[in-house]
């Protein structure tokens, strides 16, 4: 098992270790210099923080909506455009056949029969028999998407005391290990002092990503050799937290299908090792969906949900999907909460969810 910390360069190279040793395993280990280290990379202390608060954003909401906006252009463009047809100059008529007009609109964004009626009806009790605006029915929509979408909390749950244990899933290509960057990235700037476990190793190009990831923040990583027992990286990256006095540890796991049973059962069995460490771990269980993948990503979230007892969710690659409606069935149908948004491509573009801002980004004119 090996674990360093990565310096930030220029290049996104992985740094390499002077010298090896073994554990009783006979995995590699690589020393680390943590106090060299952490002034190289511009790590903060995070000693006397309290960790209930979690990261601050550092956005204000005018530049979260922004973000949000942006990110969501596509289905707003693609929503608005479609609804816009719908009127005239001197605007609409609410009845039937406007409300069957605007829910089949509504249905193109993927966010579900469900979701759509319940847009379309609160339309419907608000404004019919009305000659309305495009204007008026986006407020109506915003409105009821924005009460559709609250939850109780989007903030990660934290340990009382010691590392908060993060586990990560998703299927292949949801963008699970860029999450994983960003969400890593997200709380070292914050001041967190954070380590990430490379738990994919049936993939070696997963590891050697969020190798290039820990280089990048400035954080430590925990790998094992090619196809090691994911668990076994699991247990050493908790391990190595509690050693460091880290605050967080996000564990990366196989890019699993939702169909496959072993895999769940090999999900199982990393909840089990790390909570042998730590008996309240994980704190939490982050399910990556790819926005683009639309209705495909209900039936992930319904396979995971169970099998790894998720949390939270992170919905990965808004900013490259018309589908951004997908948001709405997942939170209806499984009420979990939908803890971050990958926003874009750059490493800081990932945001804390935020209900209001995300309804109105996407029925914004």
């Amino acid at each position: 098992m090996a674990f360093w910390r990565s310096k930030k360069n220029q290049d996104d190279e992985v740094p390499q270790s002077k010298s090896t040793a073994s554990n009783d395993a006979g995995n590699e280990i690589r020393p680390v210099d943590v106090q060299t280290t952490a002034s190289q990379s511009g790590a903060t202390s995070t000693e006397g923080s309290s960790k209930s608060s979690g990261p601050q954003s550092k956005s204000g909401s005018g530049g979260l909506f922004s973000k949000m906006r942006g990110a969501l252009s596509k289905t707003r463009q693609a929503l608005n455009t479609d609804i816009r047809d719908l009127f005239k100059a001197e605007g609409r008529l609410v009845d039937d056949k406007f409300l069957k007009e605007l829910f089949s609109r509504l249905i193109r964004t993927d966010m579900g029969v469900a979701s759509a009626e319940a847009i379309r009806d609160d339309v419907a009790q608000r404004l019919r028999a009305r000659v309305v605006s495009l204007e008026e029915v986006l407020e109506t929509i915003t409105e009821q998407t924005q009460s559709m979408l609250i939850q109780e909390s989007t903030g990660l749950q934290y340990a009382e005391s010691g590392p908060t244990v993060i586990l990560v899933v998703g299927v292949n290509g949801s963008g699970k290990t860029t999450s994983i960057g960003k969400l890593a990235h997200h709380l070292h700037q914050s001041g967190q002092k954070v380590v990430l476990g490379a738990g994919d190793t049936f993939r070696a190009a997963a590891v050697e990503q969020l190798t290039v990831w820990a280089g990048r923040i400035g954080c430590e990583i925990v790998t094992g050799k090619p196809e090691a027992d994911p668990a076994s990286v699991a247990y050493q990256t908790v391990d190595r937290a509690l050693s460091i006095d880290a605050d967080v540890a996000i564990i990366d796991t196989a890019g699993r299908l939702q169909t496959q049973t072993n895999l769940m059962q090999q999900l199982e069995k990393i909840r089990r090792v790390v909570e042998k460490k730590i008996d309240t771990a994980p704190h939490e269980v982050l399910l990556v969906l790819d926005a683009t993948a639309g209705q495909n990503a209900i039936s992930q979230a319904r396979g995971f949900s169970d099998a790894a007892g998720c949390t939270g969710i992170v919905l990965a690659k808004l900013d490259g999907s018309a589908k951004g409606g997908v948001i709405l069935p997942i939170r209806e149908q499984f009420q979990l909460p939908v803890k971050f948004v990958g926003l874009g491509e750059s490493i800081d573009d990932i945001a804390a969810f935020d209900a209001a801002a995300f309804a109105k980004a996407l029925f914004a004119p």
